[in-house]
C-alpha cells in the first residue's frame, strides 16, 4: 500500500473503521442508494469530491477547504456532488465509505478521506504523487520550477 493511501487507512483505524481485505469494507445500509450506484458515481471520474454546497460555493469550511486544495494544484476537472441537496446521497456516502464525515474524496474510485486527509497529503507532497498517477499534473510543479529558476 503506498504512503498516502497507507495513511488514509491508518486514520480509518483510528477512527475505529476496518480497512481489511482489497479495500474499504462496504456497509450493507446506503441510505436508500445502492452500492453499486455509489460504487457508479465514485469510479466515473478520476477526481470525485461529495461536499456541502459546490465548488463555486461551498456551504462549510471543510468542504471549501478542499476545493481550494484541489484549485491550488490546478484540478479544474472533477466530479463532485452538493449532499446537501440530496439527504439520501449525503448519508449512503457515509455509509459506502464508512466515513463519518463530508466532504469526502475519492482519487480514481478510491477512499482517500477527507479535509484532514487531504490537507496532510498537500502538505507532505503525497498528493502530487497522487494526481500524477492520474495523469493529473499538478501546477504546484511548475510554480516550484518558476522559484528554482530565478
Amino acid at each position: 500500500m503506498n504512503g498516502s493511501l497507507g495513511r488514509a487507512a491508518a486514520a480509518l483505524l483510528r477512527w475505529g473503521h476496518s480497512a481489511g481485505g482489497g479495500g474499504l469494507r462496504r456497509a450493507a445500509s446506503s441510505g436508500g442508494r445502492s452500492a453499486e450506484q455509489l460504487d457508479a458515481l465514485v469510479k466515473k471520474d478520476k477526481v470525485v469530491v461529495f461536499l456541502k454546497g459546490t465548488p463555486e460555493q461551498p456551504q462549510c469550511g471543510f468542504s471549501n477547504a478542499v476545493v481550494q486544495i484541489l484549485r491550488l494544484h490546478g484540478v479544474r476537472d472533477y466530479a463532485a456532488y452538493n449532499v446537501l441537496d440530496d439527504p439520501e446521497l449525503r448519508q449512503g456516502i457515509k455509509d459506502y465509505s464508512n466515513w463519518p464525515t463530508i466532504p469526502q474524496v475519492f482519487l480514481n474510485g478510491e477512499f482517500v478521506g477527507g479535509c484532514d486527509i487531504l490537507l496532510q497529503m498537500h502538505q507532505n507532497g503525497d498528493l502530487v504523487e497522487e494526481l500524477k498517477k492520474l495523469g493529473i499534473r499538478s501546477v504546484l510543479l511548475d510554480e516550484k520550477k518558476d522559484q528554482e529558476a530565478k
